[in-house]
């Protein structure tokens, strides 16, 4: 991955305490995996950033290598890769993911 790339993700990822990578906005996901992720952390009354990685395909593909996970959205709590849009909806029925948000 392009170095600055990688600088890029990693500022952003460590710019606010929540941060979502998704496609779309968090007003309006282009994708139904991204509204999901984003219907959760709303119901968790959770501010977070959202980062639009169709804006910019060098952010939509290097952040899976930053990550090293394969797909889109990705969460990130106080700068450490939390997981996808299943792992999020499952730590969200277990109570998990508000726990560590709210930690």
């Amino acid at each position: 991955m392009d170095t600055a790339v990688s600088q890029k993700i990693e500022d952003t990822v460590n710019s606010d305490r929540v941060v979502l990578f998704m496609k779309g906005t968090k007003d309006f996901p282009q994708c139904g995996f991204s509204g999901r992720a984003v219907q959760i952390l709303q119901n968790l009354d959770v501010d977070f950033r959202d980062v639009n990685v169709l804006e910019d395909n060098s952010i939509r593909e290097g952040i899976k290598e930053y990550s090293d996970w394969p797909t889109i959205p990705q969460l990130y709590v106080d700068g450490e890769f939390v997981g996808g849009s299943d792992l999020l909806l499952e730590m969200y029925q277990n109570g998990e993911l508000e726990g560590m948000i709210k930690a």
